[in-house]
C-alpha cells in the first residue's frame, strides 16, 4: 500500500514541478482511500503556507467535516518541515510515510524528531518509501533550476 499511495503523490509532485514549485507531492489516505491531495504552490500563491502537506491536510479536514484527522496517513514525497510535521500532530494523523529524507529542514528524522517530543499526539512516522524517486525528482528540478 505505501508504494500505490506514494506514486499518487509523486505524480503531484511531478505536476508541482511541471508548474516551477519545488517537487513535492502529498496525499491524505483513510480507510484505504485518498480523501487529500496536495502539492507545493508557494511561488503560485507568494504564500509560506503552500507546502504540499497543508494543502492535503486542509482537503481531507473539509472532506471529514473537521480537523481531527484520526484514523488518516499523510504521504509526501519529502520528509516534513517543523510546519508540515507540526500540522500533523495537531491534525493528530496516526501515520506520516516520506519519501526523501530532507537533512536541511527534515522535521521528522533528520534535522529535529518533532514526533519524539513530548507533545499530546505522536504519528508514527515511515520513512524510505521509494526514496530514490523522491530524491531523483527533486535533484532533477534543483539541477535544471540552476542552470537557468
Amino acid at each position: 500500500m505505501n508504494q500505490a499511495f506514494m506514486e499518487e503523490a509523486l505524480a503531484l509532485a511531478r505536476l508541482a514541478a511541471k508548474e516551477g514549485e519545488a517537487p513535492v507531492g502529498a496525499v491524505v489516505v483513510k480507510a484505504g482511500r485518498i480523501i487529500g491531495r496536495g502539492r507545493n504552490r508557494r511561488e503560485r500563491d507568494k504564500n509560506p503556507l503552500g507546502h504540499a502537506e497543508l494543502e492535503a491536510l486542509y482537503e481531507a479536514s473539509r472532506v471529514l467535516g473537521g480537523w481531527r484527522l484520526s484514523g488518516c496517513e499523510l504521504y509526501v514525497t519529502l520528509e516534513p518541515c517543523p510546519m508540515c510535521a507540526g500540522a500533523a500532530v495537531n491534525a493528530r494523523v496516526d501515520r506520516v510515510v516520506f519519501g526523501a529524507y530532507d537533512p536541511k529542514a527534515g522535521s521528522v528524522d533528520s534535522v529535529v524528531s518533532l514526533f519524539s517530543l513530548p507533545y499530546n499526539h505522536k504519528p508514527e512516522a515511515v520513512g524510505g518509501v521509494m526514496e530514490e524517486e523522491c530524491a531523483q525528482l527533486l535533484r532533477d528540478f534543483f539541477k535544471q533550476l540552476r542552470r537557468k
